[in-house]
């Protein structure tokens, strides 16, 4: 398996990922803004067992995906420097949902969701601050987004922005802290260095998910962690 991330996660994480497959550490230089540089929802959306890819993922990457035998699709829209050019890829998809900003997501991830039930969101940094759990169930650090999916039956929880570090920006989201394997969500946190850490662990399981604390520090926005298989 590959697990991708941010270069710059916390080494204790990278530790602890390391055990479950070859880490792919994103680092990039001129393509989007540094805060947002190594970030695997930057560069990459998942639908299903697809994996899109920027048309502008340095070669390199691509090359390791394909020496790991993991399929991907290229994308249309080349990512920029600049809102919204940095958000073609961050939307989210399920089996059942797309959930995005559609002006701005690229056409390859609409084309391979159009028979999905689409949730329009106004944030275009949908994946940076969603982390569905299930179909059911979410994390959510936007407001906007936790009333979309709300008023779609969605549970929600709402969890604060202000605690999650992104160095070079006041704060960052929880969903970029976040990812999921199988049963587990893996938190790019320590649970007693997050205030919301027992409500989050309840709310998680209460969709049949348990969670792993892969830090001791307070939660760090890496752009989530995606975990790929052949």
């Amino acid at each position: 398996m590959l697990v991708i991330v941010d270069a710059k996660i916390p080494a204790m994480a990278k530790e602890a990922l390391s055990t479950m497959g070859q880490l792919l550490e994103l680092a990039t230089d001129g393509i989007v803004y540094p805060a947002i540089s190594g970030h695997p929802d930057i560069f990459f959306c998942r639908v299903g067992q697809e994996l899109v890819a920027a048309p502008n993922l340095p070669a390199h990457y691509c090359e390791t995906l394909v020496a790991q035998r993991i399929k991907f699709i290229v994308g249309k829209n080349p990512l920029g420097k600049q809102y919204p050019a940095t958000a073609h890829y961050n939307a989210l998809a399920t089996q059942e949902y797309f959930i995005h900003h559609p002006a701005i997501t690229d056409e390859v991830i609409k084309k391979l969701c159009i028979n999905k039930k689409t949730l329009v969101v106004k944030q275009g940094y949908t994946r940076c601050n969603l982390l569905m759990v299930g179909e059911e169930h979410a994390l959510t650090s936007d407001a906007g987004i936790e009333r979309v999916l709300e008023q779609a039956g969605i549970k929600t929880l709402f969890v604060d922005p202000d605690v999650v570090r992104l160095p070079g920006f006041d704060h960052g989201f929880f969903g970029g802290c976040c990812g999921i394997w199988m049963d587990t969500v893996y938190v790019l946190a320590g649970r007693d260095d997050f205030a919301q850490s027992a409500e989050t662990e309840s709310f998680v399981a209460s969709a049949g998910y348990r969670i792993h604390w892969l830090t001791n520090e307070a939660p760090f926005d890496g752009g989530g962690i995606f975990f790929v298989d052949e």
